[in-house]
């Protein structure tokens, strides 16, 4: 009996966890506007590399 309704206990728990992982809060949702933002910063940095290499290349010929 004690574990019939131990494994009913778990399995609700269970159950609540996966559901409110689900659901996206504000936490989240800036996490990925900064994941986003680093990510434009990054891209944006490695097009100024090539801009530069590409022109040093060109002043050495």
């Amino acid at each position: 009996m004690l574990r019939a309704g131990l494994s009913a206990v778990l399995a609700g728990l269970f159950v609540l966890g996966l559901s409110a992982c689900e659901r996206e809060g504000p936490a989240e949702r800036a996490g990925e506007q900064i994941d986003e933002a680093a990510s434009e910063v990054r891209e944006g940095v490695e097009n100024a590399a090539e801009e530069v290499e590409s022109a040093v290349d060109d002043a050495r010929q």
